[in-house]
C-alpha cells in the first residue's frame, strides 16, 4: 500500500515538475500575448459576441463577420477607432456589403487592445499581439 502511495506521489511530482519546466520556458512575448488574448476573450464575450457571434460569424447581411483576416490586416490601423467609436457607412467584406451602424463600445484602450488581440488571433486569424501602446497611437489618429 505504501509503495502505491509513494509511486502516485512520484508521478504527481514528475508531472508538476515537467509542467513547471514547460511554462517557465515561455518568452516574455508569449506570456504577454496570452495575457492580452485571455483578457480579450472575456471582453469579446461581454461586449461583442452578442452581435458578431460566438465564432465571429456575424449575422447574415446585418452584422459583418470577424473571420476575414484580409479585411483585418488591411484595416489594422483603424480597428481601434472602429471598436472605440463605432462604425457608420458601408463596408465590404468578402464581397458582401454591410450597412448597419455599429455603436461605440466605450471600452478603455487596454480593453480595446485585449479584444483586438483576441479577434485578430481567433476565427482563423493570426496577427500577434496588439498592445495598449499601439491602440493609443491608433486612437490618436482617428478621423
Amino acid at each position: 500500500m505504501k509503495l502505491k502511495i509513494i509511486g502516485s506521489i512520484s508521478i504527481i511530482l514528475f508531472v508538476l515538475t515537467v509542467t513547471g519546466m514547460f511554462t517557465s520556458c515561455q518568452s516574455d512575448e508569449e506570456i504577454e500575448f496570452k495575457r492580452y488574448y485571455s483578457s480579450g476573450s472575456l471582453v469579446y464575450q461581454t461586449k461583442c459576441q452578442n452581435c458578431h457571434g460566438t465564432h465571429g460569424e456575424g449575422l447574415l447581411r446585418l452584422i459583418p463577420p470577424l473571420t476575414d483576416s484580409n479585411y483585418l490586416k488591411i484595416n489594422k490601423k483603424s480597428l481601434a477607432c472602429i471598436v472605440k467609436y463605432g462604425l457608420r457607412g458601408e463596408i465590404n467584406i468578402k464581397n458582401k456589403i454591410f450597412q448597419e451602424k455599429m455603436p461605440p463600445t466605450g471600452l478603455a484602450p487596454i480593453e480595446i487592445a485585449n479584444v483586438l488581440t483576441y479577434v485578430t488571433n481567433s476565427f482563423g486569424n493570426k496577427s500577434g499581439t496588439i498592445t495598449n501602446q499601439q491602440v493609443e497611437e491608433d486612437l490618436a489618429g482617428c478621423k
